[in-house]
């Protein structure tokens, strides 16, 4: 199946199993593809900046990752999965590690040891 088929048939809640058959976590967040994504670049803030900019300033963009990863990924669009019951953290799965989606459930080709985690 086409790794770009595979991802829309996505959506959040669903849960992900890893090549071995383990219990990876729940998807959080389906990112599709966009070959035209610009690489992620760490916000800077003014130390004179309102309290709201600050805010802004420090907010997590997705993906959080370093951003030659996060530009693959944005590129060829990825899941966001939590790992954790707590939702305490996530892992990201690139479009094309999408072995299947059956029966409510995405299932990958590869170890969840292989996944890059959220930083």
């Amino acid at each position: 199946m086409n790794q770009q088929t595979s991802i829309s048939r996505v959506t959040t809640g669903m849960p992900v199993v890893d090549a071995a058959g383990t219990e990876v976590g729940t998807v959080d967040l389906v990112q599709r593809a966009d070959p035209n994504a610009v690489t992620v670049q760490a916000p800077t803030a003014d130390p004179g900046s309102s309290l709201d900019e600050l805010i802004e300033s420090t907010a997590v963009e997705e993906p959080d990752v370093p951003a030659d990863l996060a530009a693959r990924l944005l590129h060829g669009g990825y899941l966001k999965v939590t790992t954790e019951p707590t939702g305490a953290g996530a892992v990201y799965v690139p479009a094309e590690r999408i072995a299947t989606v059956t029966d409510g459930r995405v299932r990958l080709d590869v170890p969840v040891t292989e996944l890059p985690a959220e930083e």
